[in-house]
């Protein structure tokens, strides 16, 4: 686990930017970005392995985007990917292989996953593998209000938080609706004392948080990384 800085002055925002490694100059504006805002790039994707060094490199956790069965069979999770269909060994090795083509991973985070993260047995034996490695935490994107990950990491010894607001939702959010979705993460973490926002690569999302990200510290919000906010 990564050292972890001193207990946040205020209230405690995280922020996760999903679905790194298929788009290099946006892998890149996103290792840019002010704060320790932590990068989730996807196994076996063209630029994994670059962006996982440039965001280490720029002081930013780097985390595995673990592809998991959607709950639409239509949609295309990617290379990597783990379903209920797997058995136990079929899984870990799944999981290995996609933790070896994305260097310097701290922790790992579900990509769609709205099917898998319901499945008791399939994250049995995950959260299972990660506490007995003890050196990853989880965040649940919780794509599904179903999902049992949290409870899984927790019988397990898994540091794990759970996503409260998604930055961009639906396919192509301007960016108005970013900084409403903004707000969302900024009145959750002023309420309960921390929150966690997960957005996209995307120009509209970058830019809002380009600026979002210095406004939210003036106003007295400290931006933190996941395991600041796991282990607050």
């Amino acid at each position: 686990m990564p050292a972890l800085s001193e207990p946040p002055a205020g209230p405690a925002i995280t922020i996760i930017i999903d679905d790194l490694g298929n788009a290099l100059r946006a892998g890149e504006r996103t290792a840019a970005l002010p704060g320790p805002v932590a990068c989730a790039v996807l196994p076996h994707t063209p630029h994994a392995a670059r962006l996982a060094r440039a965001c280490h490199d720029a002081g930013k956790e780097v985390m595995l985007h673990l592809p998991m069965q959607p709950g639409s069979p239509t949609a295309r999770p990617g290379p990597g990917v783990i379903t209920a269909t797997h058995g136990r060994d079929a899984m870990l090795t799944t999981l290995q292989g996609n933790l070896a083509s994305v260097p310097h991973v701290v922790g790992i985070n579900n990509h769609m996953g709205s099917r898998l993260t319901r499945d008791i047995t399939s994250m049995h034996w995950l959260m299972e593998e990660l506490g007995r490695q003890e050196q990853y935490f989880f965040v649940d994107s919780f794509t599904s209000i179903s999902s049992v990950a949290m409870d899984l990491a927790d019988r397990h010894g898994v540091p794990a938080v759970r996503r409260d607001v998604f930055l961009d939702p639906g396919d192509v959010p301007t960016e108005a609706v970013v900084r409403r979705q903004v707000e969302r993460l900024r009145d959750t973490a002023r309420r309960r004392g921390y929150a966690v926002g997960i957005g996209h690569p995307w120009g509209q999302t970058l830019s809002v948080l380009e600026e979002a990200i210095p406004a939210l510290e003036a106003e007295g919000f400290t931006i933190v990384g996941v395991a600041d906010n796991i282990y607050r």
